[in-house]
């Protein structure tokens, strides 16, 4: 079984976490034993003083978690259909989180996606994603690393939202098929 990624590695600069979120993978252990890895392939950093974020202006009861301490996951309900997964950053106090937009496993391309295919909902926020005996967490991954496959990162502005969407904090693998398409 894979390790998972430990608190000290979400307890950074939340643009440097989600960089170097790529090359690790989503674990998903359910009821009845079944686990899937899911190769991170594509994230989006959000912090305190970005307008996109959720804990910006302040705590408020949706988004507590990301005021806590790193490595726990923050999942919300958006659009009236969609749950997106996120791992709180940065020091205890100071929110911050990487979106997991996407996932080499098949449907998992986009983060809306990605939480139906895992069958992830609100029950999962809140969660210590650095225990690999949860039902969720992100650890080294089992597969060959992505950089020494010769992958190489791209970086863009964010998409999906209005608000500060120009700051280059998306990371994704270049010409990885499970990417988001950004429509035009």
């Amino acid at each position: 079984m894979a390790l998972s990624l430990d608190r000290d590695f979400y307890d950074r600069p939340t643009v440097d976490v989600a960089r170097d979120l790529l090359g690790a993978s989503l674990y998903r252990r359910f009821a009845d034993g079944r686990t899937i890895e899911a190769p991170l392939v594509e994230v989006e950093a959000y912090t305190a003083d970005d307008p996109a974020c959720h804990a910006y202006g302040g705590i408020k009861p949706r988004c507590e978690v990301m005021f806590g301490p790193p490595g726990f996951s923050y999942v919300y309900f958006i659009y009236g259909m969609y749950h997106c997964l996120n791992v709180v950053t940065e020091r205890q106090g100071i929110p911050g989180a990487v979106l997991l937009r996407a996932a080499a496993y098949p449907g998992a391309n986009g983060p809306g996606r990605l939480c139906r295919t895992l069958e992830l909902d609100l029950s999962y926020n809140a969660l210590d994603m650095t225990d690999a005996t949860q039902p969720i967490f992100i650890g080294t991954t089992s597969l060959k690393c992505q950089s020494e496959r010769g992958e190489i990162i791209g970086i863009s502005e964010r998409i999906g939202i209005s608000k500060a969407k120009e700051r280059p904090w998306r990371f994704y693998v270049k010409d990885n098929p499970f990417v988001s398409r950004i429509k035009r």
